[in-house]
């Protein structure tokens, strides 16, 4: 017996851009969690290669996985995982929004357009810019949601999964550094709203090789975990 695949098409707006020319992989991690189960539970979303911009995309449902693809070539995978995500501890909104004056990316910025941590405009990009908190090996930023990103059921999950997802690797990058990411995997445990401050804070997980271990969380101002997430970002050669 097989199971017929549900196939629905994605364009990814010019706005959720990453690097120059492509998809926000945290955007794209998001929306592929909110597909699968609504990122209620643990979704783990491989990208398997970049995803384009203003393009139509094949996002298909098949058993218990979705994958976006572009003709044969498989883009990206999602698939649940059986855990809670924990995050990696609270930074009160006052500090994590003072550690934003250490941000590496102020010096040199890699990908300055991104979305989620680029320097576009205010209510354009999300302006994430971690920095390091003194006294421990954390990163953290303070987030204060612009309206312009909420839709009719407040923010979706492609924005807390872009959230999520920079700030692991700048736990990581130095001035001018910079990977891509291989993996995330996002849980949602609560509402972002609109107009509200969150902090969001990172820490590295490790190191092998070329490639880089980090968990992030967004956090409410009394330290309630809103959303999680753990990457793996690989480095050029």
């Amino acid at each position: 017996m097989t199971t017929a695949a549900l196939q629905t098409v994605l364009t990814v707006p010019q706005r959720f851009r990453g690097p120059e020319g492509v998809a926000n992989g945290g955007w794209i991690a998001g929306t592929m969690a909110e597909a699968l189960n609504g990122g209620r539970s643990a979704v783990e979303v491989t990208l398997h290669a970049p995803t384009p911009l203003e393009t139509e995309l094949r996002l298909e449902h098949v058993a218990n996985s979705v994958s976006l693809s572009r003709g044969d070539d498989l883009l990206v995978e999602a698939i649940p995982v059986a855990e809670d995500l924990k995050g990696p501890g609270f930074v009160s909104f006052n500090d994590a929004a003072r550690a934003e004056a250490g941000f590496a990316g102020l010096k040199a910025h890699p990908f300055a357009e991104c979305f989620a941590c680029g320097l576009r405009e205010p209510g354009d990009g999300l302006r994430i810019f971690p920095g390091p908190v003194p006294g421990s090996d954390l990163v953290a930023a303070g987030w204060r949601v612009p309206f312009t990103v909420a839709g009719e059921d407040g923010v979706p999950a492609s924005i807390i999964g872009a959230v999520l997802d920079c700030i692991t690797g700048w736990a990581h990058f130095g001035p001018g550094e910079s990977a891509l990411l291989g993996r995330l995997a996002v849980q949602i445990h609560g509402q972002v709203h609109p107009g509200g401050r969150y902090s969001v804070v990172a820490r590295p997980t490790g190191r092998d090789g070329r490639k880089m271990y980090g968990e992030s969380g967004i956090y409410e101002v009394d330290g309630t975990l809103v959303a999680a997430g753990r990457a793996t970002w690989i480095a050029p050669r």
